[in-house]
């Protein structure tokens, strides 16, 4: 029997490029640590083939010339108040990048 458990969180994406990086280590990696070791309900770490952020600057895959600093996207979700209080972590992190938080409805299901 499949059962299904629905409640209310928020997602916070965190848009970087994969040439940002915290304390000698890639920036993605050092904010899915922060999400282990924070019990983040669930996180994921995207890896881009082409994007822009707020400067313009576009990477891209296609051109070996322009491919240094690739879009990387991390994705964080969790309950209201615990990505809310993680936020107060990730905002050091980012020096350079673009984050948002989102509204989202949390559905986990498993079988017996």
């Amino acid at each position: 029997m499949a059962e299904i458990s629905s409640r209310q969180g928020k997602r916070i994406r965190l848009f970087i490029g994969e040439a940002e990086t915290w304390q000698g280590k890639p920036l993605s990696q050092a904010l899915l640590d922060l999400a282990v070791q924070h019990r983040v309900l669930s996180a994921t770490v995207q890896r881009g083939i082409e994007g822009f952020g707020p400067e313009h600057h576009l990477s891209t895959e296609r051109f070996v010339e322009i491919s240094d600093n690739l879009p990387i996207i991390v994705e964080m979700i969790d309950t209201t108040e615990h990505v809310e209080a993680l936020l107060t972590q990730l905002d050091p992190l980012v020096q350079r990048g673009m984050m948002t938080v989102t509204s989202v409805e949390i559905i986990q299901g498993w079988k017996e």
